[in-house]
């Protein structure tokens, strides 16, 4: 067998390793997050909130409990997180949102949403509607009429 040859079996190896190592790694996270999907679904419950400000920011600048930054990884503690500030009965709180959920949810009114824990999951209803704003269009070179 020639040098060239050798190699290209030992990288089709390694790279047959890879993807079976992947494949397990994929199913066991496949798992794991099944089953905290179970546990948050189980921990759900619906309230009714003023929602007074909600932005991305980085986790560590949101304000939210200690517990939570030393329970995140830390290739995670620099990314940026939807974070909500509601009005809950008489409290002020902080609370980290759903991406799809942090879209709609409308600021300066009041939502029952579905929260597990410090996390909202989903939204049920909002009192006067929701205020779907249709995205202005850019103007290009084109769109510009011409008297």
């Amino acid at each position: 067998m020639s040098t060239p040859m050798i190699i290209m079996l030992i990288v089709l190896v390694v790279l047959i390793g890879v993807c079976v190592a992947l494949y397990f790694f994929g199913k066991k996270a496949q798992k794991k997050q099944a089953e905290q999907q179970q546990q948050m679904d189980a921990v759900a419950q619906t309230v009714s909130m003023l929602i007074i400000d909600k932005k991305k920011m980085k986790l560590k600048d949101a304000g939210l409990p200690a517990v939570v930054l030393e329970n995140t990884p830390k290739y995670l503690r620099r990314s940026k997180v939807p974070v909500v500030k509601a009005k809950v009965g008489p409290k002020v709180m902080t609370l980290m949102c759903d991406a799809k959920v942090f879209e709609v949810l409308p600021v300066k009114k009041e939502a029952k949403v579905v929260v597990s824990g410090i996390y909202i999951t989903g939204i049920k209803s909002v009192r006067g509607g929701l205020d779907i704003s249709e995205k202005k269009k850019k103007k290009g070179f084109f769109s510009k009429k011409e008297k």
